[in-house]
Formats: structure tokens, sequence, C-alpha cells
């Protein structure tokens, strides 16, 4: 050929798609619609281009390599961060690296950052999946028999291994905790309704009010996105109703943060005005000021939990799903105004 060896890179550039879409295609994935296949194929019919798939199969089976795979719906929060310091910590040590990869809640992100992954050998991954992501989408994975953990959202019906946390105790007891401060207009800030977290935190803090007493209002339940901006969106809606809440337990921290920022552009003071309880216990809950009331789930805990599970399937060549659910516990800290309300009775 005088042109040169066809490579994946000009079947992707001729057809307008990315690399592992091609590679999605070669692989005969059903991840890949019939259009976006179709324009594939025509690509590698007009270059000439002919799959050894006697050489792809022998690539695969030589390149399993001490590669862990790491895939985040959204590394922009500081949660999943902390959760791959903690997967770094168990797999470094055990001789293997982590590619970490983002996907921003795209799932067609995330089918591509995954093939990609397995064209460059991965021995295993631990995902939280992006919104939208079906059991379907680890399908091949299982096939293939890599071992899979998923962390965070579970995801029923994918025989794969799953680490989540207890969210439906977490919210509930928040929303006790913010009751025996007095409080009787408490809201659920922030969150995608359309996740299985969302749900579950959701079905804590309605158990939350029924433990405390309390009856459920659906306008006191304002969806966000998961994060600062977020935060910073369901304040104010929640701000502009007639009949205000005093208090709030947000979906992560990261938008309890957001919540503290809108509730200072009101000047209004977190604690003292308005009380915030978070989910998730990042690092910075503890230096914010006030410092983060929030339940606690430990992510780097939970990263070298699911990193542990992984490296034991790995080597034990065959992946057995579990299911682990990880305790919670609320730490009590100056953003739900405790200790406003403990001074107040010392004055009194």
């Amino acid at each position: 050929m005088t042109k040169g060896r066809v490579t994946v890179i000009d079947i992707a550039k001729a057809a307008g798609v990315s690399k592992s879409t091609v590679s999605l295609v070669l692989q005969g994935s059903s991840l890949v619609n019939e259009g976006t296949r179709s324009k594939v194929n025509a690509a590698m019919r007009e270059l000439g281009y002919v799959y050894n798939r006697g050489a792809a199969n022998l690539r695969q089976a030589s390149a399993k390599s001490k590669i862990i795979g790491v895939v985040v719906n959204d590394l922009t929060n500081s949660f999943f961060a902390e959760l791959a310091v903690g997967v770094d910590m168990v797999v470094q040590s055990a001789g293997f690296v982590q590619f970490l990869s983002n996907t921003s809640e795209s799932i067609d992100r995330q089918r591509e950052v995954i093939a990609s992954m397995r064209e460059h050998g991965i021995s295993g991954l631990i995902v939280s999946p992006a919104r939208a992501t079906e059991s379907v989408d680890f399908k091949p994975l299982v096939a293939a028999g890599i071992p899979v953990v998923v962390v965070v959202r579970s995801l029923p019906g994918a025989k794969v291994s799953s680490i989540v946390s207890d969210n439906q105790g977490g919210t509930s007891a928040a929303v006790e905790h913010l009751a025996s401060l007095g409080h009787t207009r408490i809201s659920f800030l922030g969150g995608f309704p359309d996740t299985a977290v969302f749900e579950e935190r959701l079905a804590g803090y309605v158990d939350g009010l029924k433990a405390a007493g309390l009856g459920f209002h659906e306008e006191l339940v304002v969806s966000s996105a998961p994060s600062r901006a977020g935060g910073v969106d369901a304040i104010g809606r929640a701000m502009a109703m007639s009949d205000r809440p005093t208090a709030a337990v947000c979906f992560n921290d990261a938008v309890a943060f957001g919540v503290c920022d809108g509730l200072r552009a009101r000047r209004m003071e977190p604690g003292r005005d308005f009380a915030v309880v978070g989910f998730d216990d990042v690092i910075e809950a503890q230096t914010a000021v006030p410092a983060l009331t929030t339940v606690s789930v430990d992510p780097q805990g939970m990263g070298r939990r699911a990193a542990q599970l992984l490296l034991k399937q790995i080597n034990a060549g065959k992946a057995e799903p579990e299911s682990v659910a990880t305790a919670v516990r609320l730490v009590v800290r100056e953003s739900c105004g405790a200790a406003e309300k403990k001074a107040g009775r010392k004055t009194a």
C-alpha cells in the first residue's frame, strides 16, 4: 500500500467519530447506534480497512496489565477526588496504577472512556455511573470477565459488585437532628431526581420527618445540580417561598457549600439564621466557616474498600458480584446552629 496502513484513527476521522467509537464497532458492541455503526463501516470500506480479529484477540489476551480503570461522574466534586485517593492508596501498594477519567454525567463519554480503557488492557474497573446508565452498559465487561465495582450509585441487575453508603439512614438522622433543634420547616435541597442516590436520600428525609412528627411538604423538596452552583440556585428558590424553611438537609456537601454562599448573599449567616446540613464529609467540611455539619461517608474509606474488593476479584481470577453497604454517621459542627442553641440556653 503506497499510502501506508490504514489505522483506527484514520477511520475515526473519516467517519467523524471518536477512536473509541470505532473500537466499539470493531468489537461488535451493542452500545453503538445503527446510524453511527453504518458510518464507521462505510468509512472502513472506503479506506480499504480489514480488521485482523486474530491479531486483536492476541493483543487483548497479552495486554492484561497492572492497570485499574477509575471512572467517576463528577470530578469537580471533591468527594470523588478523595475517593480516587483512597483507591490509589490500595492499588499502588499492590503494584497497580489507576487510569482516572471524568464523564461529567455523560453516558456517551462513559462508554467511550471504558472502551478506551479496555483497549489498554485494564485488569478491573471502579465506576461511579453517569446518569442514565443501565445494567446492559456493563454487560460486555462482565462477558469479558473483567471485574467491575460500582460505587456511590447502585445499579440493580448489572451483575457487578457494588459499594454504596446508607443514604436513607443518613438523611433521616440529619432531619431528626434539625427537628431536635426546634426546626419544623426543614427543606431538602439539591440533587438530580432521576438518580438512585436522590431517591434514597429523599426517602430518608421523609423517614426523618415522620420520626420527628412533622408533615411532608412537597414544595420543600428543591432539586438542582448536585454542585455548589446548584446549591446557590436551590436556596434562592427556597428563600422565595412565602413560608420559608428555616433549615435544610442538602443532597451533598457541594450543595451545602453553595447554600451557605446563597445565604450570605442574602446577608444571612449559616448556623445562626438558617441551619445547614450536608452529606459526604469531604475534607473542606471541617475547615469551612462555619464548619459544616454533615453526614460522614468517608470517601477515602469507600475508595479503599472498592479497591480491596476489586483486587480480591482480580487475584481470584473471577468476578463474583458482592454488595457492600457502608455505615454513615452524623458529624455535628457549627452550620446546623447546635452551638447557637446551647449558647442561647446558657444565657437564659
